[in-house]
């Protein structure tokens, strides 16, 4: 059934109205081995009518012959000319294997109309755009969506609507909820990240569409180059220059992500964990193990398969994780290249998904382990149908010490052995000091993945617990926590978590991270406050895995209270959010002995070979 306001009559006279038509085939189209099944007609700058009477405009590539063909279609705020990365996985391509191809500027930038605010129209002018879609000259109805990052929420927003003729979906390197694991991570801004997309991007394109653009433009690109020395360190958060909080035109969804630090109703309409049941197509969630949205790939896996709106939609999931970092799918991550094995898989996966979900291939993709993930450390792949894999074993490597654990040379030792007693570990947590981010998940101003934490190991405010050498293989594989009992000097603060792999030679190589603010402990929705000196337990998340901790290496946790500028710099002062300049030293103190037996849970599963 098509939607009622988009007629085939309305798409054949907007394709009409088109003023640049060009023809398209040939060799370039695909890889060399790859023949280009059909030639085809691009059509630019296609109208595309939303509800309210914005005009969105699209690129679309029509193959030449009588059809009916499927629809592929990415919406994006990063300009529609060449969303696919590489020539495999170009528009070209993908009209040269027989599909109508839909790249769209969302609202607001580049080419269409309108404000752009993020998430706020993507789900109703989601489902407008595929509707239209589906009215196009030669479509057989099907639509396909793809894209990572943004415009991985370009589709699970307009899936929450249904659409009818949304058929199958791959929301590549993006989030479950654009609150926590986008903007916010347990409390903890992603300070970096908010403030480094929009002037790097999405805030930078869409002044240019402003009377004075081009010196907006040209001061979001200095501030870029400043970020580092500093606008990194800009205090209070709420002022933030570069992003100008006295000029509601050019970010002012940034100072409304400051403003609501909790989880409250501001997120709650572009959550996608509260709309699974309401979803009803097939979706692979990919991403990689040092990306930024990576909880929420996996969140949305497992909540779809639980709670998606039909069976076909909870049968039709699929998982696939790679070593990757949120760009560049390559086998060279960070410090470590994972060989072969590890190279980008999407393209070909992409061809089969939806040439069974759209052309009715019968190629057994759907027949195929829902999970496929990259096991580091042994280079290699591993299938299973749930997540967590079947069979693990959530296994608790407790914290030891004399009450010396600051730094690599402490007397700082992790075990399974429940701690019978011992003396608390302490540090000096100072913000205007931080420990600075070395890998991890990406951030554009840090180098991210897996990296040698050595420099930071010797800082005094780094408490460090690693086990002996390990006298076989043991496979981390699945979701982490870290449980701790501390106290403060402060009446909020944060925690900071990090797994590293010890190698032979001395090199601590971060496999994951996490981080909890104290205000938080108990909700993300609730903000409750610290009595000074008083022993708390905290549930640090420290995001999945999949790493083999060979023979002979170590297995090792840092605890501290900042990753900076990752996260921001708690304050330590207990202020509202994002108001101070003023920062306050914090004295830490954490419990490992029988009582209060501070430990992380491992998820471990037989060793892949």
């Amino acid at each position: 059934m098509r939607r009622p306001g988009f007629p085939a009559v309305l798409a054949v006279s907007l394709l009409a109205s088109v003023g640049l038509v060009q023809r398209g085939g040939g060799a370039r189209q695909g890889t060399p081995a790859e023949k280009p099944e059909c030639t085809f007609t691009r059509q630019n700058d296609v109208a595309t009518p939303m509800r309210d009477g914005t005009i969105l405009r699209s690129n679309v590539l029509t193959p030449d012959g009588e059809g009916p063909y499927p629809i592929l279609m990415i919406r994006t705020p990063y300009s529609k000319e060449n969303p696919f990365a590489g020539a495999y996985n170009s528009m070209d391509a993908w009209a040269g294997r027989c599909y109508i191809v839909v790249s769209q500027d969302v609202r607001g930038q580049y080419k269409s109309d309108g404000t752009f605010y993020p998430f706020r129209s993507e789900a109703t002018d989601g489902y407008d755009a595929i509707e239209w879609a589906a009215t196009l000259p030669k479509s057989s109805g099907k639509v396909g969506m793809y894209g990572f990052s943004y415009p991985g929420a370009t589709q699970w927003l307009p899936a929450t609507l249904r659409p009818p003729h949304l058929t199958a979906i791959i929301p590549a390197m993006t989030s479950s909820d654009y609150r926590e694991g986008w903007t916010y991570e347990g409390g903890a801004l992603y300070q970096a990240f908010a403030q480094y997309w929009p002037m790097n991007s999405i805030a930078n394109s869409a002044v240019r569409h402003l009377p004075d653009g081009a010196t907006l433009d040209e001061e979001l690109n200095a501030a870029q180059k400043a970020y580092a020395d500093k606008w990194k360190w800009f205090l209070p958060l709420q002022d933030y220059p570069p992003l100008r909080p006295e000029d509601s035109r050019v970010a002012p969804y940034h100072f409304d992500w400051l403003k609501h630090p909790a989880d409250d109703s501001y997120w709650q309409p572009w959550s996608i964990r509260r709309h699974w049941s309401d979803i009803m197509v097939p979706a692979i969630s990919f991403d990689g193990w040092y990306d930024i949205f990576l909880d929420g790939a996996i969140e949305n896996f497992v909540g779809m398969r639980k709670n998606g709106g039909s069976i076909g939609a909870r049968d039709g999931q699929r998982l696939v994780i790679g070593p990757w970092q949120h760009l560049g799918w390559q086998q060279k991550v960070g410090d470590i290249d994972f060989g072969p094995e590890a190279a980008n898989s999407m393209p070909e996966l992409m061809k089969r998904w939806y040439d069974y979900w759209l052309k009715g291939v019968q190629n057994g993709v759907d027949k195929e382990p829902k999970v496929k993930l990259f096991v580091m450390g042994a280079n290699k792949w591993r299938s299973a149908d749930e997540w967590p894999i079947p069979g693990t074993e959530f296994r608790k490597y407790y914290l030891h010490s004399k009450g010396a654990a600051n730094t690599a040379a402490g007397d700082g030792t992790l075990d399974t052995t429940l701690p019978a007693a011992g003396s608390p570990d302490q540090y000096r947590y100072d913000p205007k000091d931080p420990v600075p981010s070395i890998g991890g998940r990406f951030q554009q101003v840090v180098a991210p993945g897996p990296r040698d934490q050595r420099p930071v190991l010797d800082r005094k405010d780094v408490l460090v617990y690693t086990t002996a050498a390990l006298t076989s293989d043991v496979e981390v594989t699945g979701p982490i926590s870290v449980t701790l009992f501390a106290a403060t000097s402060a009446t909020d603060t944060d925690f900071t978590a990090k797994l590293d792999d010890v190698y032979p030679d001395g090199m601590s190589m971060l496999i994951a991270h996490g981080i909890q603010r104290a205000r938080y402990r108990e909700s993300q929705a609730k903000e409750t406050l610290l009595k000074p000196g008083q022993v708390y337990k905290y549930t640090i998340k420290v995001w999945p895995t999949s790493n083999l901790f060979k023979a002979g290496h170590q297995i090792r946790l840092e605890i501290s209270s900042s990753n900076f500028p990752m996260f921001d710099r708690n304050p330590n002062t207990g202020h509202p959010f994002g108001h101070d300049a003023e920062l306050k030293v914090a004295d830490q103190t954490i419990f490992h002995d029988k009582n209060r037996a501070s430990m992380i849970t491992l998820p471990i599963v037989a060793a892949l070979r």
